[in-house]
């Protein structure tokens, strides 16, 4: 504090003092929040968990310029202080004050310039796991009349603590009215900020009719009688408050008592901009900042690696220059780029992107410099470790979600989800995200293009293939869509090797229902007919047949007895001449043959198909495989008991 002059003492906060100081040094003014504290153990955790707003960056943010923590030898107390901007003008709450003394409503314009600020500025918070957990008008800073910012945010540490809580509350009972149910239980989402914004825009929707005590007794009823605030929204629509249609839509939502059943922010922003007032306004999302022009973004982009990413740091809200400088780092010579990037560049260049998942052109160039990192990463190295944390999944399964019609973006992200799973240790985290039900819609939706199809096969063989343990419900009708891109590309040589393989493991899972038995049965053996030179796709076709033997005797007869008359053994016969010299594919041979001779109704068909003296050729020539040689001898002493069973 030794560097600060304490100017004035403002009105106390829930959980603090404020004072405004000036900076000796550069006289440059300041507003710092005391916070007084428990103990050390109290103030160390609440400084860690804000210490990343000092790294905000967003226009209607108000910034945290320093973060300390200071003891008091008069109290004997630690107080944790946070040095902040100091905007002189006013807040919302004034404003509000205003219209309820001259019971005036809020003009349409005046509404939505606001809303779009503020959703904005939740959003960017949001999307970086941020929670203000203090939304209230007097926390929403005016800069100009068409200008806000947030302000005073706090953290879990000090809301929890229940005593200092208790008494701010008594002092001044307005304080908790906008809090969310949950939140006097100590409880906080994003969720409690949508509440806390309802009950903002609530205030917005009854300022020409209802005094300070009546707005504060209905934030707090409706906690508790969700009936009352159904009686409020028809009084807003029968007193024909500005911008009433989009205001009742968003308040029904947004103010349920159960956080579940309240929408997230980008559901709150869609209601909001699809209204009729909205889009009959001359006010849209960011209009009030002005885009950087290319050429001085050009100049601030000259330089190397470091440059360009300080830049993208510093205008991180800023999608031109994020475009811009996205676009520098794909031209970037290799050598230049520096790659491959170490796991916590790429994270910090994913965490800047969030901010702009509803712009395309950004995400389709952001993914293809991922695609570039990675790839790059892996080619030098093919035991580089790829970063494969929940943020980056998170960012790359909301992609999916905010444009799911675009070829190339979903292309894009299946490759990269491709890579990334390459290492394992990713399934569980994609199956939490519903990456099995979104890439079957995706399959269905998209089963004409080659690429998205290979893309998500890939990708799904790549996470079945190591996968420990399996949720098999949403697997549950994979099988059937993969049978019909495979039918779609059977002529394809990628896709049907990435897909024969989707379909083995769904087999081995338990993941194919019966009544698909006989359609895969068939693609299997087609496919080895059209593609007999792939040797991965061979081993997976004998693998999934033999899986599919095992557990059903129609599957097994359909190997043995095509529907055109012919029979799978002469094909696997002529995959034997192919491999007679590869021990896994003869293995996985045996193991299906092994497979349909358990049936006596099929071995009949073995022997007249030539199969015993194939066997016994096998058996003689790989002595040394003593599981190859088990399923051998399976098959003989099959073969031998039908033998004299027969008259």
């Amino acid at each position: 504090m030794e560097k600060y002059e304490i100017l004035q003492m403002l009105r106390p906060g829930a959980l603090g003092v404020n004072l405004v100081v000036e900076e000796i040094e550069t006289d440059a003014k300041y507003v710092i929040k005391q916070v007084e504290c428990i103990d050390e153990h109290h103030a160390n955790e609440a400084l860690e968990e804000l210490m990343p707003l000092l790294k905000l960056q967003h226009p209607n943010i108000s910034l945290y310029h320093e973060m300390f923590i200071i003891w008091k030898n008069e109290i004997s107390s630690l107080f944790l202080c946070l040095v902040m901007d100091y905007i002189p003008q006013g807040t919302f709450q004034d404003i509000l004050e205003n219209k309820r003394k001259l019971k005036e409503p809020i003009d349409s314009e005046w509404i939505n310039n606001m809303l779009s600020q503020v959703l904005d500025a939740i959003e960017y918070l949001h999307h970086l796991n941020i929670i203000h957990r203090n939304l209230k008008p007097s926390n929403i800073a005016v800069i100009n009349n068409s200008y806000y910012k947030l302000q005073d945010f706090s953290s879990h540490a000090l809301m929890t603590h229940e005593a200092k809580w208790n008494v701010r509350a008594e002092e001044d009972p307005c304080q908790k009215s906008w809090m969310a149910p949950e939140s006097l239980k100590f409880s906080f989402s994003c969720k409690s900020d949508i509440w806390c914004l309802g009950c903002i825009f609530l205030d917005v929707a009854t300022c020409s009719f209802l005094n300070d005590t009546e707005a504060m007794h209905l934030r707090k009823v409706i906690r508790h009688h969700p009936g009352n605030l159904k009686l409020m929204l028809k009084s807003i629509e029968e007193k024909q408050v500005p911008s009433a249609d989009m205001l009742c839509s968003l308040l029904s939502s947004m103010l349920h008592i159960n956080p579940s059943d309240r929408p997230a922010i980008k559901d709150v922003i869609r209601t909001a901009f699809m209204s009729a007032s909205f889009r009959n306004s001359c006010v849209a999302l960011n209009m009030h900042r002005q885009a950087v022009p290319i050429f001085i973004t050009d100049v601030l982009l000259e330089g190397n690696i470091a440059n360009t990413l300080d830049v993208m740091q510093n205008f991180s809200t800023r999608p031109e220059v994020q475009l811009r400088a996205i676009k520098k780092l794909l031209t970037m010579p290799e050598e230049e780029l520096g790659l491959p990037w170490p796991t916590e560049l790429v994270e910090e260049l994913v965490n800047i992107m969030r901010q702009h998942e509803r712009i395309l052109d950004i995400l389709l160039s952001t993914c293809s410099l991922l695609l570039r990192i990675l790839g790059q990463a892996l080619t030098q190295d093919s035991e580089a470790e790829t970063p494969r944390s929940r943020s980056i999944i998170s960012f790359l399964m909301n992609a999916l979600h905010s444009h799911p019609n675009s070829e190339k973006l979903v292309s894009k992200v299946y490759n990269l989800l491709t890579i990334i799973s390459s290492q394992g240790l990713v399934s569980e985290e994609l199956e939490e995200e519903g990456l099995y039900q979104l890439a079957q819609e995706h399959l269905d939706h998209f089963q004409e293009d080659r690429d998205i199809c290979l893309a998500i096969l890939s990708l799904l063989w790549s996470l079945l293939v190591d996968a420990a343990t399996v949720n098999k419900e949403p697997l549950e009708n994979l099988a059937a869509i993969v049978t019909c891109v495979l039918a779609t590309h059977l002529e394809d040589v990628e896709v049907t090797e990435a897909g024969c393989g989707v379909l083995w493991l769904l087999s081995l899972l338990g993941c194919t229902k019966e009544s698909h038995f006989e359609q895969v049965v068939a693609l299997f053996l087609r496919s080895i007919q059209l593609f007999p030179g792939r040797v991965l796709l061979v081993n997976n076709v004998c693998r999934g047949l033999a899986s599919l033997a095992k557990v059903s005797e129609l599957a097994a007869f359909r190997v043995v007895v095509l529907e055109e008359g012919s029979s799978g053994l002469y094909v696997l016969q002529d995959i034997y001449q192919l491999y007679e010299d590869d021990p896994e594919v003869v293995e996985n041979i045996c193991m299906l043959l092994a497979h349909l001779a358990s049936y006596k109704e099929i071995v009949p068909e073995l022997e007249s198909g030539g199969i015993k003296h194939l066997v016994q050729v096998i058996r003689e020539r790989f002595t040394s495989s003593l599981e190859l040689i088990s399923y051998a001898d399976v098959v003989l002493q099959a073969l031998e008991a039908a033998a004299h069973l027969s008259p």
